[in-house]
């Protein structure tokens, strides 16, 4: 049986951060793997300075948060960073084509239902091939001793 794979959007953003911690503690309950996917795009194709930059910044973001989880998170998790261009929906749901699970942050709240997902939530609802979880930006994650790695040997 393969393991449990998990696709998580990383954007840098306090929902991007939230998704990520949820995601490496559901793979660790569930004996699966973390992708961690941050997607970047510059639209000036005549410019590759730049848009070599927008790669560079977007990789050393993903850096940043994937060095940001604590050490007693990750132990028997595995987790791999990717920087994909493209726009963020389509490329998060190409990366979660064959995964078990898409996982993606909100941001804001509000009335109107692009406004409290995030627009690219919202649009990779209707493109993802397996279940999305939105982890919103106010949900409240689990205390430290939950989110420990249970000794498998009791």
């Amino acid at each position: 049986m393969t393991n449990f794979r998990i696709v998580v959007g990383v954007d840098g953003s306090e929902g991007g951060r939230r998704a990520l911690r949820w995601a490496v503690h559901e793979a660790a309950g569930r004996g699966g793997t973390v992708q961690a996917v941050a997607a970047w795009r510059w639209d000036e194709t005549d410019d590759d300075v730049i848009g070599s930059a927008a790669r560079d910044i977007t990789s050393a973001m993903l850096d940043r948060e994937l060095g940001a989880l604590p050490t007693f998170q990750r132990e028997g998790v595995a987790i791999a960073g990717e920087v994909v261009e493209g726009r963020a929906a389509d490329v998060l749901a190409a990366a979660a084509s064959d995964a078990d699970l898409l996982v993606l942050g909100s941001h804001g709240t509000s009335r109107l239902m692009h406004t409290v997902l995030g627009s690219v939530s919202e649009e990779c609802i209707g493109k993802a091939n397996c279940p999305v979880v939105v982890v919103p930006v106010g949900h409240e994650l689990p205390h430290a001793a939950e989110l420990a790695v249970p000794d498998p040997t009791g």
